[in-house]
């Protein structure tokens, strides 16, 4: 039986387990584990650590749900966690599930208004929320006349809150858990409003099996590894795949609990034998920013996802980390659908500004710009798959969206459309283009930024870029960058002249910047995505506050 076989079958496998009417979330991600096994090891700031076993977080997670239970908390209530990474965090999330709660993450960046939109979007009956971050709720609460929900605080309770630790002390173990079958909703998330509103997306149990899926094919995630996805599991990648992956396969996983720092970074990869990474981009980009040399590391595989990853990455990875970084692409909607695999029998050389091949369980196709018609091999279209062929596939709409929802699908309903513009080549790998409304027209020539970012990250001056359209009358759009540079070097007409030529001579002459903003830093969402339509909005309205005009003023 060829390998081609064997992970059909094995996709097949995946969707009947998480598929069936008796599916349980709470045993499959924890009760079925040795309980012996190690879930996750929590690492503090100063490097201190205490492991986390099966059967603690089986025995902690049935007494809060016990708890749960005596606040009159049911299956199909929204509890919201506006927690960091940690014990609590992960026994709160299992007894959400082992009571058929269905999970509200929220990330502890936030601000009060972004909180307040998402509770009040998914109707929250409780708020689990670390001490630090009770001010937040406070301050929504003084607006907020009836809010909807409780609070659990990791702190001490006061003013009708009540604690995490009086509720484990509170409750009984041997709770037990709650089927909610592979259709039943275990999570509610929001997209991360990188073109508008967030989108509540309703996650059902069978998700788990694209999830897995990733765990194994992409990941290539074994029993001996030491895992660390180093995304916060406040957005998508850290939830799915932080968490989630690991619970589904029983890999033993690190949860750092504290904030970045590449001196951190390496001495967590060195010092806890980690063999297996995953990261967004700007982490790879800021450990090759520190200029540290990095200690012995025991790294077998290192991944990326969160945004496309440019060529400076590999171009250091191989000597600084021991490895090459396979690139990974996904979405809150789905899950990961396109991936440099890791797995011995699907990984594939790694081409230059690929994000890989769809995964096994996805079908990807390039749709035509103006019409629901496949695109011919390299043009650059809409990136879509078919779900007839997609056996993983599970969004079915946004929450109380029916226009954004009925957006996302073509074909009469035969194609989900990811909202991203890229091109697959005769070899079926799929290359990043841009966002859908990110796309330039400069001309009649359609130029995607990611295509020109990548050039410009070559440079040894620019730490990151992100190029926008500005309205021209003669040429309908020209481009325009907005440059970070790295650390000790100096913004000029020259070096923005020197880059235009970079441009030029590296991907084409007519695709080069008319003008370079240089600026400190750019706008990003919470979850580090560059938020290139504020960089263009600003761009118009002559409001992009720019290195340039300081230095002007500062002259004057």
């Amino acid at each position: 039986m060829s390998y081609a076989q064997t992970t059909q079958d094995r996709v097949l496998q995946l969707v009947e387990s998480y598929s069936a009417d008796n599916f349980n979330v709470a045993w499959h991600l924890c009760d079925r584990h040795p309980e012996e096994a190690i879930a996750h090891t929590i690492i503090r700031d100063d490097l201190s650590s205490t492991r986390l076993t099966y059967g603690e977080l089986r025995t902690a997670s049935e007494k809060l749900a016990a708890s749960f239970i005596d606040l009159g908390i049911k299956r199909g209530d929204r509890i919201a966690t506006l927690m960091g990474k940690g014990r609590e965090y992960l026994v709160t999330i299992l007894a959400i599930w082992r009571i058929g709660a269905v999970h509200v993450p929220l990330f502890t960046a936030f601000a009060p208004p972004a909180i307040q939109f998402r509770l009040a979007s998914c109707g929250a009956k409780l708020v689990a929320c670390d001490a630090s971050q009770r001010s937040k709720l406070k301050a929504i609460e003084k607006e907020y006349l009836a809010p909807t929900w409780r609070v659990m605080t990791t702190g001490q309770a006061s003013d009708g809150d009540v604690s995490f630790d009086t509720l484990m002390a509170a409750g009984a173990p041997g709770t037990p858990s709650v089927a909610i079958g592979g259709d039943g909703a275990f999570i509610q998330i929001y997209t991360s409003g990188t073109t508008g509103k967030p989108k509540g997306v309703v996650v059902p149990a069978k998700a788990l099996a694209g999830f897995h899926a990733y765990a194994e094919f992409a990941l290539d995630l074994r029993p001996d590894d030491v895992f660390w996805n180093s995304a916060d599991p406040g957005w998508g990648y850290g939830l799915y795949f932080g968490v989630l992956a690991t619970l589904t396969t029983g890999t033993p996983s690190i949860m750092l609990c504290a904030g970045f720092s590449p001196e951190l970074t390496y001495k967590v990869l060195s010092q806890f034998h980690v063999t297996n990474f995953t990261a967004a981009p700007t982490v790879y980009r800021s450990l090759i920013g520190s200029g540290i040399t990095p200690p012995p590391m025991e790294l077998r595989c290192a991944s990326s996802a969160g945004e496309p990853l440019t060529p400076e990455v590999n171009a250091w990875s191989k000597e600084a980390l021991g490895v090459l970084v396979h690139d990974h692409f996904g979405q809150t909607e789905a899950g990961m659908l396109v991936n440099n695999h890791h797995h011995p029998d699907l990984k594939g050389p790694l081409k230059e500004g690929s994000m890989g091949l769809p995964m096994p369980g996805w079908s990807a196709v390039v749709l035509r710009m103006d019409r629901d018609e496949l695109a011919p091999s390299g043009e650059v279209g809409r990136l879509a798959f078919e779900l007839r062929k997609s056996p993983f596939a599970w969004f079915s709409g946004y929450v109380e969206e029916p226009v954004k929802s009925q957006e996302k699908f073509a074909g009469d309903g035969r194609w989900y459309l990811s909202g991203d513009l890229a091109k697959i080549d005769d070899e079926g790998y799929v290359y990043f283009s841009s966002r859908d409304d990110d796309i330039i027209i400069m001309a009649g020539y359609r130029i995607g930024p990611f295509e020109v970012e990548s050039v410009l990250a070559t440079h040894p001056g620019v730490a990151e870029s992100a190029v926008i359209a500005i309205p021209d009358t003669v040429r309908g759009e020209v481009l325009e960058a907005a440059v970070v540079l790295r650390s000790g070097v100096v913004p000029s007409d020259a070096l923005a002249k020197e880059l235009q030529a970079h441009v030029k001579q590296n991907f084409a002459a007519h695709a080069y910047p008319r003008r370079v903003h240089f600026v400190e830093s750019l706008p990003k969402t919470p979850s580090g995505k560059i938020q290139r339509f504020v960089v263009r909005q600003q761009a118009r309205e002559g409001t992009l506050e720019t290195l340039n005009a300081k230095e002007a003023a500062n002259a004057d």
